[in-house]
């Protein structure tokens, strides 16, 4: 049995794909793969950030083409560029195990952001990134910084920016830990919901490949995830509002931190629960609810 993959073409798009064609191959006899590179609206759009151009889907609209054409069999992404909400067409029945979801200081000068001086500029494409930077470092600035991994550290390395902020999950993935001077406590960044995850989506009606994506999901990352997206869920009336959360399951618990903030930094507002892990899903989206009633609307469309 073949399987097409359809991937993004980044070199971090490319090593989940692989990731998951090995997986792939591993999990069933007589299984071989196909990576599908498809170029998508966010991979084209470079002048401005993501939020400004339709924020969440830009990432995924031509490969859900491609898997409702028929022209790959399942598409692998990045969770974090997942909409909440799929079509009724599609399943998404694996979550590979998750990588490290915490942020990552990428810094030639500074171990810390409080470590920088003020007016030291960030590069960053991130809402979230930039408001929480601004929120709790307010001596320090931020500017747009598009492209890929690469494309960024370089920005550092020749100097055009004072430090960017990356995932430490994709450095991982590309064998790149060591430009990050050490991860974030998520305390200071919490990171973006399911950060640090590869889902991978089929077509529902499919039932052998829905079968074999069952074989290489990892379920207590899935779980995660499903928490995390249901507080987005919720939230998800403006792509402009920055929204982080994280779920962490320790043993039949869930410790859960989401928030909101705006924009420039000025306002952000956070809630937190411990719940046993039937309950989590419900409580974060009544955590979510909770957030979106005390912000208002001018809050979440600001």
């Amino acid at each position: 049995m073949k399987v097409r993959i359809g991937t993004r073409g980044s070199p971090l798009a490319l090593a989940q794909a692989n990731e998951t064609a090995a997986r792939l191959v591993a999990a069933r006899a007589g299984i071989e793969t196909e990576i599908v590179v498809i170029r998508t609206t966010g991979d084209m759009i470079r002048d401005r950030a993501l939020a400004e151009a339709g924020g969440k889907g830009l990432f995924t609209k031509e490969i859900d083409e491609a898997l409702d054409d028929r022209r790959i069999d399942i598409a692998v992404h990045s969770m974090k560029d997942m909409p909440t909400r799929l079509p009724d067409w599609m399943a998404l029945p694996a979550i590979l195990p998750r990588e490290d979801p915490r942020d990552a200081l990428i810094c030639p000068t500074a171990i810390r952001l409080a470590d920088l001086p003020a007016g030291a500029v960030i590069g960053t494409a991130s809402l979230r990134r930039g408001a929480l930077v601004l929120n709790r470092h307010p001596h320090l600035k931020t500017t747009l910084l598009r492209g890929n991994v690469q494309t960024r550290l370089a920005r550092v390395a020749e100097g055009a920016i004072d430090a960017t902020i990356l995932a430490m999950a994709g450095l991982n993935r590309l064998g790149l830990p060591e430009h990050a001077q050490a991860p974030i406590d998520p305390d200071d960044m919490l990171p973006a919901v399911a950060q640090g995850a590869v889902g991978i989506t089929a077509r529902a009606d499919d039932a052998v490949v829905l079968d074999l994506l069952a074989a290489i999901d990892d379920p207590p990352s899935h779980v995660a995830i499903d928490i995390e997206r249901a507080f987005l869920r919720r939230l998800d009336g403006s792509c402009r509002t920055p929204i982080a959360a994280l779920a962490e399951l320790e043993g039949g618990t869930v410790r859960f931190r989401g928030l909101i903030a705006r924009p420039d930094g000025s306002d952000l507002m956070e809630r937190h629960f411990t719940a046993p892990l039937p309950e989590a899903v419900d409580r974060a989206t009544e955590v979510a609810a909770d957030l979106f009633a005390a912000a208002g609307p001018g809050y979440m469309t600001a």
